[in-house]
């Protein structure tokens, strides 16, 4: 028998199943979409055997992760696997779960290229050896970088919209402030501190010398708690964080 990475024999072509879902959601039910890719891809190499394709032992799930972005753990793992002669093919359910990014996609070729393997979408008729298939994978790929950004712009637009009504879109709750029904709610006792903070600046002169005033008294920033239950602030005040409080207020004063 052979052993999981040995090198396909001649002939033998060693094909590599890549899934790849944007979010975790759904990811917990029995059959999920990675299941189903995956699923697609194995009937198809199976169909192949004729040509010597046999499929890799090794699973190449990335669940939760952006087709924008080659940060991924299993495409890099696949990639590794690929410069090492490992694997020859890559078989994917469609091109854009192997990326969405033109730039990205040539670098994938080019690791490709280097190493002789290619891949194959189990629903798009694409050859990555010949010029027209490269054609046709760019104006795919440029579509789907478009699909990408105009999804981005109308995002950031109906953000821009919500900020624009008073309504709080998440992050880091600046002290003084509470949420209550996506807007920001004065919080009397930490205004109090705020003010406080202030006016020690004013006196002092100087970030440097109010942070040490801060820590000197253990003021510290307020616990609060996420909507997964966990506990964060509390740390004492670092002079970035009290540059951006400060400059935040003066600037919104002119």
């Amino acid at each position: 028998m052979k052993r999981k990475h040995e090198p396909a024999a001649s002939g033998e072509l060693r094909c590599a199943i890549y899934t790849r879902k944007s979010t975790e959601d759904g990811l917990e039910q029995a059959f999920n979409s990675l299941d189903a890719q995956r699923e697609a891809c194995a009937a198809y190499i199976l169909s192949q055997r004729q040509e010597g394709w046999l499929p890799s032992a090794e699973i190449y799930d990335d669940g939760g992760f952006s087709g924008g972005s080659m940060d991924r753990p299993a495409l890099k793992r696949l990639l590794a696997d690929i410069r090492a002669g490992r694997i020859n093919v890559i078989v994917v359910y469609k091109v854009d779960r192997l990326t969405r990014s033109l730039a990205d996609f040539a670098k994938i070729v080019e690791v490709l290229d280097e190493a002789r393997a290619s891949f194959v979408s189990v629903t798009q008729a694409f050859n990555t050896t010949t010029s027209m298939g490269r054609l046709t994978l760019n104006v795919l790929l440029s579509f789907a970088q478009f699909e990408r950004e105009v999804t981005g712009e109308r995002i950031r637009d109906k953000i821009a919209a919500s900020k624009a009504r008073g309504m709080w879109m998440g992050g880091n709750v600046p002290l003084g402030y509470e949420v209550r029904e996506r807007k920001l709610i004065i919080d009397q006792d930490d205004a109090a501190t705020l003010r406080m903070i202030f006016e020690r600046y004013l006196a002092l002169g100087s970030v440097l010398a109010l942070q040490a005033e801060l820590a000197a008294n253990d003021l510290r920033s307020k616990v609060r708690i996420s909507r997964h239950g966990r506990a964060y602030g509390g740390a004492q005040f670092s002079r970035g964080s009290l540059y951006l409080m400060l400059r935040t207020a003066f600037t919104s004063e002119r």
